[in-house]
């Protein structure tokens, strides 16, 4: 069973719970994502697997997901980036931001990294993976193609301010 730190409004640690009971009980979380670029400037998106509860086959970050009791932003990014898409190496701590969404607040953690690496797809947690550049992606959204929330806001704020 996966326990999650809830924290407040600092951030700060006050106590833990499941996943389950996070979400049931709307409790303050940390939520990690990992943009992955290639050495072109193309960024590296997953397509959720389509048996995923939230957002299935919504594209987002190539790494995201739950930090862990105990764990750190940088040990949790580190984490999903290799359970997702297999790739290891040297993320740089990007910025952290406050999301609400879906009667949920989050702290979420962003990192960014560059490789050229080849993707190992897990496929319980993945559907599919591609590399985009940002005028591609920007087309995507115009186009109706789902996203996750979280990237959205992330897009939004850093990458495509004018979307």
């Amino acid at each position: 069973m996966e326990y999650i730190d809830i924290v407040n409004e600092e951030d700060n640690v006050i106590g833990q719970r499941t996943q389950e009971e996070v979400y049931q009980q709307h409790l303050r979380h940390r939520i990690v994502h990992v943009v992955l670029f290639r050495s072109n400037g193309n960024m590296v998106l997953q397509k959720r697997s389509a048996k995923k509860s939230f957002c299935p086959l919504h594209w987002v970050t190539a790494g995201s997901g739950h930090v862990q009791a105990g764990e750190t932003y940088a040990i949790a990014a580190q984490r999903e980036l290799e359970e997702e898409v297999g790739i290891q190496g040297e993320l740089q701590h990007f910025k952290k931001d406050t999301f609400e969404g879906g009667g949920l607040q989050k702290f979420l953690g962003t990192f960014e990294m560059t490789s050229d690496d080849p993707v190992r797809m897990n496929t319980l947690e993945v559907e599919s993976v591609g590399e985009f550049s940002l005028h591609q992606i920007k087309d995507m959204l115009a186009s109706g193609e789902k996203f996750h929330p979280e990237f959205l806001f992330l897009l939004q704020k850093y990458y495509l301010p004018t979307v």
